[in-house]
Protein backbone atom coordinates (compact mmCIF):
# COMPACT_ATOMS: atom_id res chain seq x y z
CA UNK A 1 0.00 0.00 0.00
CA UNK A 2 1.32 3.36 -0.67
CA UNK A 3 2.16 6.00 2.28
CA UNK A 4 0.76 9.08 2.50
CA UNK A 5 0.53 11.35 4.95
CA UNK A 6 -2.17 13.98 5.77
CA UNK A 7 -0.61 17.70 4.76
CA UNK A 8 -1.22 20.81 7.00
CA UNK A 9 -2.09 22.26 3.33
CA UNK A 10 -4.59 20.37 1.55
CA UNK A 11 -6.24 19.51 4.27
CA UNK A 12 -7.28 21.54 7.13
CA UNK A 13 -9.71 21.63 5.22
CA UNK A 14 -6.48 21.22 4.39
CA UNK A 15 -5.01 21.83 6.85
CA UNK A 16 -4.12 24.77 4.42
CA UNK A 17 -3.55 28.50 6.96
CA UNK A 18 -6.43 29.57 5.12
CA UNK A 19 -5.17 32.96 3.39
CA UNK A 20 -6.89 35.74 2.97
CA UNK A 21 -5.40 39.19 2.72
CA UNK A 22 -3.54 40.62 5.77
CA UNK A 23 -3.83 44.74 5.78
CA UNK A 24 -0.84 46.65 5.36
CA UNK A 25 -0.88 47.21 8.90
CA UNK A 26 0.78 44.01 9.75
CA UNK A 27 3.72 44.33 7.90
CA UNK A 28 6.89 44.15 9.88
CA UNK A 29 8.50 47.38 11.38
CA UNK A 30 4.57 49.32 10.48
CA UNK A 31 3.60 51.83 13.59
CA UNK A 32 0.48 50.25 13.65
CA UNK A 33 -1.04 47.70 15.45
CA UNK A 34 -0.52 44.63 13.48
CA UNK A 35 -3.36 42.89 11.97
CA UNK A 36 -3.92 39.30 12.83
CA UNK A 37 -3.06 36.88 10.36
CA UNK A 38 -5.94 35.05 8.33
CA UNK A 39 -4.05 31.70 7.78
CA UNK A 40 -4.05 30.40 4.12
CA UNK A 41 -5.00 27.04 5.96
CA UNK A 42 -6.97 25.99 9.03
CA UNK A 43 -4.76 24.34 11.23
CA UNK A 44 -7.33 23.19 13.68
CA UNK A 45 -10.29 22.11 10.85
CA UNK A 46 -11.43 18.88 10.43
CA UNK A 47 -10.36 17.31 7.33
CA UNK A 48 -13.56 16.31 5.10
CA UNK A 49 -14.30 13.35 3.70
CA UNK A 50 -13.01 14.23 0.39
CA UNK A 51 -10.27 16.15 1.19
CA UNK A 52 -7.08 14.27 2.71
CA UNK A 53 -4.19 15.71 0.85
CA UNK A 54 -1.78 12.80 -0.89
CA UNK A 55 1.42 12.95 1.33
CA UNK A 56 4.50 11.20 0.27
CA UNK A 57 3.39 9.71 -2.47
CA UNK A 58 1.81 12.11 -5.37
CA UNK A 59 4.20 14.31 -7.54
CA UNK A 60 0.64 16.13 -8.84
CA UNK A 61 -0.52 18.38 -5.38
CA UNK A 62 -4.02 17.99 -4.70
CA UNK A 63 -6.15 21.22 -4.74
CA UNK A 64 -8.43 21.91 -1.73
CA UNK A 65 -10.79 19.76 -0.85
CA UNK A 66 -9.90 17.49 -4.10
CA UNK A 67 -8.08 15.07 -2.58
CA UNK A 68 -8.29 11.19 -3.31
CA UNK A 69 -8.42 9.99 -0.27
CA UNK A 70 -9.57 10.85 3.57
CA UNK A 71 -7.83 9.94 7.08
CA UNK A 72 -10.92 7.38 7.13
CA UNK A 73 -10.65 5.68 4.17
CA UNK A 74 -7.09 4.43 4.67
CA UNK A 75 -6.43 1.34 6.26
CA UNK A 76 -2.52 0.23 8.07
CA UNK A 77 -0.31 -1.96 5.82
CA UNK A 78 -1.26 -5.53 6.41
CA UNK A 79 1.18 -7.88 7.25
CA UNK A 80 2.83 -8.40 3.86
CA UNK A 81 3.15 -5.01 3.76
CA UNK A 82 4.91 -4.66 7.17
CA UNK A 83 7.62 -7.39 6.57
CA UNK A 84 8.63 -5.72 3.56
CA UNK A 85 8.87 -2.17 5.18
CA UNK A 86 10.98 -3.92 7.71
CA UNK A 87 13.31 -5.10 5.18
CA UNK A 88 13.59 -1.68 3.47
CA UNK A 89 14.22 -0.12 6.82
CA UNK A 90 17.33 -2.16 7.63
CA UNK A 91 18.73 -1.60 4.65
CA UNK A 92 17.83 2.27 4.75
CA UNK A 93 19.28 2.53 8.13
CA UNK A 94 22.60 1.77 6.67
CA UNK A 95 22.68 5.63 5.25
CA UNK A 96 22.79 6.50 9.00
CA UNK A 97 23.96 8.52 10.66
CA UNK A 98 24.77 11.07 8.13
CA UNK A 99 28.24 11.49 7.29
CA UNK A 100 28.79 15.38 8.07
CA UNK A 101 31.30 17.64 10.09
CA UNK A 102 31.86 17.22 13.58
CA UNK A 103 29.55 19.27 15.96
CA UNK A 104 31.56 22.76 16.76
CA UNK A 105 31.14 24.18 20.07
CA UNK A 106 28.32 25.38 21.69
CA UNK A 107 26.08 23.16 18.89
CA UNK A 108 22.75 21.98 19.78
CA UNK A 109 22.45 18.83 18.02
CA UNK A 110 22.85 15.57 18.55
CA UNK A 111 23.56 16.53 22.60
CA UNK A 112 20.05 17.70 23.44
CA UNK A 113 16.82 17.30 22.04
CA UNK A 114 14.24 20.69 21.53
CA UNK A 115 11.13 20.11 21.31
CA UNK A 116 9.39 23.42 20.06
CA UNK A 117 5.76 25.09 20.44
CA UNK A 118 4.53 26.49 16.69
CA UNK A 119 2.33 28.96 15.90
CA UNK A 120 1.28 33.07 15.73
CA UNK A 121 0.16 34.99 18.82
CA UNK A 122 -2.25 36.86 16.29
CA UNK A 123 -4.23 33.77 15.20
CA UNK A 124 -5.82 30.68 16.88
CA UNK A 125 -6.07 28.58 13.64
CA UNK A 126 -2.24 28.50 13.33
CA UNK A 127 -1.22 26.69 15.89
CA UNK A 128 -0.25 26.72 19.95
CA UNK A 129 1.24 29.66 20.29
CA UNK A 130 -2.30 31.95 19.80
CA UNK A 131 -4.60 29.60 20.84
CA UNK A 132 -3.81 29.67 24.53
CA UNK A 133 -2.78 32.13 26.64
CA UNK A 134 0.62 32.28 27.00
CA UNK A 135 1.27 31.44 30.92
CA UNK A 136 -1.53 28.16 30.28
CA UNK A 137 0.82 27.74 26.66
CA UNK A 138 4.17 28.54 28.62
CA UNK A 139 2.88 25.71 31.31
CA UNK A 140 1.91 23.32 28.54
CA UNK A 141 5.44 23.42 27.21
CA UNK A 142 7.05 22.82 30.53
CA UNK A 143 4.98 19.59 30.60
CA UNK A 144 5.97 18.61 27.40
CA UNK A 145 9.56 18.95 28.21
CA UNK A 146 9.42 17.02 31.78
CA UNK A 147 7.19 13.84 29.51
CA UNK A 148 10.24 13.91 27.54
CA UNK A 149 12.91 14.10 30.20
CA UNK A 150 11.78 11.02 31.93
CA UNK A 151 10.94 9.40 28.35
CA UNK A 152 14.67 9.68 27.18
CA UNK A 153 16.03 11.19 30.34
CA UNK A 154 19.70 10.15 28.51
CA UNK A 155 18.87 13.03 26.16
CA UNK A 156 18.49 16.66 27.75
CA UNK A 157 15.48 18.58 26.24
CA UNK A 158 16.10 22.43 25.14
CA UNK A 159 12.92 23.99 24.79
CA UNK A 160 11.53 26.86 21.74
CA UNK A 161 9.07 28.69 20.30
CA UNK A 162 8.74 28.37 16.99
CA UNK A 163 7.00 31.44 15.24
CA UNK A 164 5.33 32.00 11.82
CA UNK A 165 7.18 35.33 11.06
CA UNK A 166 6.56 35.67 7.42
CA UNK A 167 2.98 34.30 6.83
CA UNK A 168 1.92 33.13 3.32
CA UNK A 169 -1.51 35.22 1.94
CA UNK A 170 -4.26 33.52 -0.20
CA UNK A 171 -4.30 37.52 -1.57
CA UNK A 172 -1.04 39.50 -3.51
CA UNK A 173 -1.17 42.11 -0.98
CA UNK A 174 0.18 45.81 -2.56
CA UNK A 175 3.25 44.18 -3.81
CA UNK A 176 1.80 41.12 -5.01
CA UNK A 177 3.73 38.73 -3.14
CA UNK A 178 1.02 37.29 -1.29
CA UNK A 179 3.10 37.01 2.20
CA UNK A 180 2.25 38.93 5.12
CA UNK A 181 5.64 39.89 7.35
CA UNK A 182 4.53 40.19 10.85
CA UNK A 183 6.06 43.36 12.63
CA UNK A 184 8.89 43.38 14.91
CA UNK A 185 6.85 43.98 17.93
CA UNK A 186 5.35 40.46 17.72
CA UNK A 187 8.65 39.13 17.29
CA UNK A 188 10.05 40.48 20.20
CA UNK A 189 6.90 39.95 22.58
CA UNK A 190 7.39 35.76 21.27
CA UNK A 191 11.19 36.39 22.26
CA UNK A 192 10.32 37.56 25.81
CA UNK A 193 8.46 34.41 26.16
CA UNK A 194 10.87 32.57 25.01
CA UNK A 195 13.30 34.00 27.71
CA UNK A 196 11.26 33.52 30.64
CA UNK A 197 12.14 29.66 30.01
CA UNK A 198 15.48 29.86 28.51
CA UNK A 199 13.81 29.28 25.22
CA UNK A 200 15.28 29.39 21.71
CA UNK A 201 13.15 30.87 19.29
CA UNK A 202 12.10 29.84 15.82
CA UNK A 203 11.73 32.27 13.06
CA UNK A 204 9.32 30.31 10.03
CA UNK A 205 9.71 31.54 7.08
CA UNK A 206 6.23 31.04 4.27
CA UNK A 207 7.44 32.89 1.28
CA UNK A 208 4.32 33.07 -1.36
CA UNK A 209 5.65 34.57 -4.11
CA UNK A 210 8.31 35.80 -2.92
CA UNK A 211 12.12 34.09 -2.33
CA UNK A 212 14.20 33.21 0.62
CA UNK A 213 16.42 35.79 -0.79
CA UNK A 214 13.34 39.06 -0.28
CA UNK A 215 13.03 37.18 3.00
CA UNK A 216 15.72 36.21 5.29
CA UNK A 217 17.84 39.63 4.95
CA UNK A 218 15.29 41.31 6.82
CA UNK A 219 15.61 38.61 9.82
CA UNK A 220 19.35 38.91 10.42
CA UNK A 221 18.94 41.44 13.24
CA UNK A 222 17.03 38.81 14.60
CA UNK A 223 19.19 35.50 14.07
CA UNK A 224 22.58 37.29 14.87
CA UNK A 225 20.98 36.83 18.79
CA UNK A 226 22.52 33.47 19.75
CA UNK A 227 19.24 31.81 21.02
CA UNK A 228 17.30 32.57 17.12
CA UNK A 229 17.15 30.12 14.71
CA UNK A 230 15.26 29.45 11.61
CA UNK A 231 12.65 27.61 9.47
CA UNK A 232 11.47 27.33 6.18
CA UNK A 233 8.78 25.86 4.87
CA UNK A 234 8.41 25.06 1.35
CA UNK A 235 4.97 24.26 1.38
CA UNK A 236 4.27 27.81 0.89
CA UNK A 237 6.95 28.32 -2.59
CA UNK A 238 4.69 28.76 -5.54
CA UNK A 239 7.15 29.28 -8.21
CA UNK A 240 4.74 28.90 -10.80
CA UNK A 241 2.63 31.90 -9.39
CA UNK A 242 0.12 29.68 -7.94
CA UNK A 243 -1.99 31.66 -4.83
CA UNK A 244 -0.71 29.38 -1.13
CA UNK A 245 -2.96 26.90 -0.48
CA UNK A 246 -4.19 25.72 -3.72
CA UNK A 247 -1.60 23.11 -3.93
CA UNK A 248 1.79 22.00 -2.28
CA UNK A 249 5.17 24.62 -3.28
CA UNK A 250 8.38 23.28 -3.08
CA UNK A 251 11.78 24.68 -2.53
CA UNK A 252 15.34 22.82 -4.11
CA UNK A 253 18.36 22.51 -2.37
CA UNK A 254 19.81 25.46 -3.53
CA UNK A 255 16.91 27.26 -1.36
CA UNK A 256 17.91 25.54 1.25
CA UNK A 257 21.59 26.18 0.96
CA UNK A 258 21.25 29.85 0.27
CA UNK A 259 19.07 29.38 3.75
CA UNK A 260 21.95 27.60 5.34
CA UNK A 261 24.90 29.40 3.64
CA UNK A 262 23.35 33.07 5.04
CA UNK A 263 22.97 31.83 8.59
CA UNK A 264 26.64 30.75 8.80
CA UNK A 265 28.08 34.05 7.36
CA UNK A 266 26.05 35.01 10.60
CA UNK A 267 27.41 33.02 12.68
CA UNK A 268 30.94 33.67 11.92
CA UNK A 269 30.45 37.79 11.76
CA UNK A 270 28.50 38.11 15.14
CA UNK A 271 30.82 34.86 16.44
CA UNK A 272 27.93 32.88 17.15
CA UNK A 273 27.66 29.23 18.22
CA UNK A 274 26.20 27.48 15.46
CA UNK A 275 22.39 27.96 14.12
CA UNK A 276 20.09 25.47 13.41
CA UNK A 277 17.63 25.27 10.00
CA UNK A 278 14.35 23.96 10.22
CA UNK A 279 13.15 22.39 6.63
CA UNK A 280 9.58 21.17 6.50
CA UNK A 281 8.73 18.23 4.47
CA UNK A 282 5.54 15.91 3.73
CA UNK A 283 6.10 15.63 0.08
CA UNK A 284 8.89 14.19 -2.50
CA UNK A 285 8.50 17.45 -4.28
CA UNK A 286 8.53 19.36 -1.10
CA UNK A 287 12.22 19.64 -1.31
CA UNK A 288 13.84 18.69 -4.52
CA UNK A 289 17.03 17.76 -5.19
CA UNK A 290 17.73 16.83 -1.47
CA UNK A 291 21.21 15.18 -1.74
CA UNK A 292 23.20 18.43 -3.30
CA UNK A 293 22.27 20.28 0.21
CA UNK A 294 25.57 20.48 1.52
CA UNK A 295 26.57 20.74 5.16
CA UNK A 296 28.68 23.05 7.09
CA UNK A 297 29.12 22.87 10.70
CA UNK A 298 27.99 26.42 11.66
CA UNK A 299 24.56 25.12 10.69
CA UNK A 300 22.42 22.03 11.87
CA UNK A 301 20.24 21.05 9.13
CA UNK A 302 16.36 19.41 10.17
CA UNK A 303 14.38 17.83 7.77
CA UNK A 304 11.56 17.94 9.52
CA UNK A 305 8.02 15.66 9.16
CA UNK A 306 5.73 17.55 8.99
CA UNK A 307 2.02 16.27 8.47
CA UNK A 308 -0.68 14.80 10.38
CA UNK A 309 -2.73 11.27 10.42
CA UNK A 310 -2.70 7.79 12.24
CA UNK A 311 0.93 6.64 13.49
CA UNK A 312 1.39 4.40 10.54
CA UNK A 313 0.80 6.81 8.08
CA UNK A 314 2.92 9.42 9.51
CA UNK A 315 5.78 6.96 9.88
CA UNK A 316 5.37 5.69 5.98
CA UNK A 317 5.49 9.06 5.15
CA UNK A 318 9.03 9.66 7.69
CA UNK A 319 10.42 6.21 5.94
CA UNK A 320 9.94 7.78 2.16
CA UNK A 321 10.83 11.55 2.29
CA UNK A 322 12.89 11.67 5.11
CA UNK A 323 14.79 8.81 6.42
CA UNK A 324 15.32 7.54 2.49
CA UNK A 325 16.62 10.64 1.42
CA UNK A 326 19.37 11.77 4.33
CA UNK A 327 20.43 14.87 4.92
CA UNK A 328 21.72 15.55 8.27
CA UNK A 329 19.31 15.94 11.44
CA UNK A 330 15.73 14.29 11.44
CA UNK A 331 12.39 16.26 13.21
CA UNK A 332 8.73 15.43 13.69
CA UNK A 333 5.39 17.37 13.65
CA UNK A 334 2.79 16.79 16.68
CA UNK A 335 -0.81 17.70 16.49
CA UNK A 336 -2.80 18.24 19.80
CA UNK A 337 -5.81 18.17 17.46
CA UNK A 338 -7.74 15.20 17.70
CA UNK A 339 -9.19 15.61 14.19
CA UNK A 340 -5.22 15.94 12.70
CA UNK A 341 -3.80 13.33 14.59
CA UNK A 342 -5.96 10.34 15.78
CA UNK A 343 -4.56 8.64 17.53
CA UNK A 344 -1.51 10.77 18.36
CA UNK A 345 1.76 9.20 18.13
CA UNK A 346 2.83 8.62 21.16
CA UNK A 347 6.58 9.40 22.39
CA UNK A 348 7.62 6.01 23.11
CA UNK A 349 6.22 5.39 19.58
CA UNK A 350 8.30 8.02 18.44
CA UNK A 351 11.57 7.48 20.41
CA UNK A 352 11.43 3.97 18.70
CA UNK A 353 12.06 5.70 15.06
CA UNK A 354 15.64 5.76 13.60
CA UNK A 355 17.23 7.73 12.89
CA UNK A 356 16.04 9.12 16.14
CA UNK A 357 14.04 13.02 16.05
CA UNK A 358 15.85 15.21 18.19
CA UNK A 359 13.23 18.37 16.89
CA UNK A 360 9.64 17.32 17.89
CA UNK A 361 7.28 20.34 16.85
CA UNK A 362 3.64 20.40 18.29
CA UNK A 363 0.91 22.30 16.86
Amino acid sequence: MPSFVISRALQRALFVLTVAALPAAAQQDSSAKPAKPTPARDSTASPSKKGAKKQGTSKKSAKPGKGKKSVGSLKPPADADSIAQARQDSILDAKWPVKGPEPLPGSILPAKRIIAYYGNPLSKRMGVLGEYEPTEMLKMLDAEVAAWTKADPTTPVQPALHLIAVVAQGAPGKDGKYRLRMDSSLIEKVAGWAAKRNALVFLDVQVGHATLQEELPRLVRFLQRPNFHLGIDPEFSLKDGTVPGKKIGSFDASDVNYAATMLAEVVTQYKLPPKVLIVHRFTQRGVTNAHAIKLDPRVQIVMDMDGFGPPWLKRNTFRKWIKAEPVQFVGWKQFYKARNDNPRTTITEILKLRPRPLYIQYQ
